[in-house]
């Protein structure tokens, strides 16, 4: 069997040679004046506005886009899902692929989009400046091929954020000099407007003016940084037909969960009277020991010919909704018969068994002598209690290509140092498992191998649902479930024959997930939480996969603008 990533490495390594359309924009980084929630804000945006620009191509065209950095802040730009084969270069993560623009540079990210279609997003990968700085990625059919589904009449972004009162910099920066989480956001928006529900809003609430008897792809994102969202739209049914750019078997739901990083495409059909309908969403927590805002984002689904004066609103799940939660994100499948869909490798030769909670760090090296969380320590969120530390000196891909030596170690474990009843709320204070510690640790691996990752979520420090990335690739959800995992048990709920395809899994809370990619990729791939909260506590790792055997299977040398560290 001819792996899917194989047979397409050899048609994209090198820019000049992708066969679609050279699609060009600029990203301008600025701060701006912003009116929310009965104030002015200053915030850190692209092209002036909130979100950013969409930008659209279709399979096969390649991207060249200019950043200028015109903000007080570091800058680098994720492409959140796209591929990026052997082209780590583009990926974007700040230390990990490249230092970040200083204020007042620019850089150029070139990119080629193959063998994908559907929903992407792009996003800041430093600091807190997602909340403000990101955009969709719509990656249409190529000419001549048409989506596995009938074709909507319209098509358009829903994007799903969250806003703060304050710099979002500062947000962060605070909680860092306590050693505590950062505060909760002030509202959740829909294309980056808050809705009706919140004061001083009610005028610039989304609207979405739709025909009876018409179909819509909604393109939707979660951008937030710290929340799950439930979303509904009143009196309609919902298909799901696409998540992180794969196509899925169609699914029909009244509510859509959505983790931060996750992209889903759903068709709403407009059978319903003429009238206005919220679209609404809210808070999946699933716990009562994190705390959460509460409150709900709205927008409008307006009917033409409509004369209804107050929209109808749907009733969204309560908040600990596990079952619902559980149900959407859990029973979807792949089309095995769409284009570039790929078959699960059988065979192993990694495995990993990655625990994912918080821990306890010393507080020194904030210029305070004392911190917030408890016992005066500091939270560090960990992945098998490694909690990671960027190296500001280089970026990883660069040491690893440069063969620099002092910037990374080659030793993050494939399993927890210590056995433990992982989901036991015995242990959410338990003061002998709670000491971590931190590192720039790797995991390497050989070129063309299969991974298998079970995540397990712990009940160290708080119980929560963790919605995992992977950059560079995209992977096979087996299974998931709640407690535990059993390999005796729950191999046998593994799905090896259409399992949904994905780039970011969340895993649930008090649970587990178990995912398979095969590593033909070369280059540094990251992997972390999209709880932005989490990736400054250090729950991320990082994936060193080596080069093939021949020029097409090995890294693309480094463009030559590429940024310098400044440390």
């Amino acid at each position: 069997m001819v792996d899917f990533f194989i047979r397409c490495s050899f048609i994209i390594l090198a820019f000049a040679f992708a066969s679609g359309a050279i699609v060009e924009h600029t990203l301008n980084i600025d701060n701006v004046a912003v009116q929310r929630l009965c104030s002015q804000q200053v915030i850190t945006a692209a092209n002036g506005s909130l979100p950013g620009p969409t930008i659209t191509v279709n399979e096969g065209d390649s991207l060249i886009i200019h950043v200028i950095n015109q903000s007080p802040h570091d800058m680098t730009i994720h492409w959140h899902g796209v591929l990026q084969f052997a082209n780590g270069w583009a990926d974007g993560p700040d230390y990990v692929t490249q230092c970040p623009i200083a204020p007042g540079n620019r850089y150029t990210y070139r990119f080629n989009v193959t063998e994908q279609e559907g929903t992407l997003w792009w996003h800041a990968h430093i600091s807190y400046l997602r909340a403000t700085v990101y955009g969709a990625l719509i990656i249409r059919p190529r000419q001549g091929r048409n989506y596995p589904f009938p074709r909507p009449d319209a098509e358009l972004p829903i994007i799903l954020g969250e806003w703060w009162n304050v710099d979002v910099v500062k947000v962060v920066d605070e909680a860092s000099a306590l050693g505590v989480g950062p505060n909760l956001s002030d509202a959740f928006t829909i294309n980056g407007q808050p809705g009706d529900l919140y004061n001083c809003s009610s005028s610039s609430t989304y609207k979405l003016r739709v025909q009876q008897g018409k179909t819509y792809l909604l393109r939707m994102v979660n951008a937030g940084l710290q929340s799950i969202m439930f979303f509904k739209i009143a009196n309609h049914t919902m298909t799901i037909v696409s998540i992180d750019a794969s196509y899925t078997k169609p699914y029909s739901t009244d509510v859509i969960t959505i983790a931060p990083g996750q992209t889903m495409d759903v068709l709403l059909r407009a059978n319903q009277r003429p009238s206005s309908y919220y679209m609404a969403a809210s808070v999946y927590q699933g716990s009562d020991f994190v705390a959460f805002n509460p409150t709900t984002t709205t927008g409008i689904v307006e009917y033409v010919g409509s004369t209804a004066s107050t929209p109808i609103m749907p009733r969204l799940p309560d908040s600990n909704d596990n079952s619902t939660a559980h149900k959407v994100l859990s029973n979807l499948t792949a089309l095995t018969s769409a284009p570039f869909w790929h078959p699960v490798p059988r065979r192993v030769d990694e495995r990993m068994f990655i625990t994912i909670g918080l821990g306890l760090l010393p507080c020194g090296g904030t210029g305070n002598t004392t911190c917030q969380g408890p016992g005066g320590m500091r939270l560090a969120a960990n992945m098998n209690n490694v909690s990671f530390e960027p190296n500001t000196r280089l970026s990883i891909l660069e040491a690893f290509y440069n063969n620099v030596s002092g910037i990374y170690t080659e030793d993050f474990p494939s399993n927890p140092p210590v056995q433990f009843d992982y989901t036991s709320m015995n242990n959410i204070n338990n003061m002998a498992l709670l000491p971590t510690s931190r590192g720039t640790k790797v995991k390497r691996v050989k070129y063309n191998s299969v991974v298998e990752v079970v995540f397990q979520n712990t009940a160290l420090g708080s119980m929560e649902n963790h919605p995992m990335h992977l950059h560079g690739f995209d992977f096979h959800v087996l299974a998931q479930g709640f407690g535990n995992y059993d390999s005796t048990r729950d191999q046998r709920k593994f799905n090896l024959v259409d399992p949904q395809i994905r780039s970011t899994i969340s895993v649930p809370i008090g649970g587990w997930a178990v995912i398979r990619f095969q590593a033909n990729n070369p280059g540094v791939w990251f992997i972390h939480c999209h709880l932005e909260v989490h990736v400054p506590w250090g729950l991320a790792g990082v994936f060193i996969v080596e080069n093939g055997p021949t020029a097409n299977t090995s890294m693309i040398p480094p463009p030559a603008d590429l940024p310098k560290c400044s440390h």
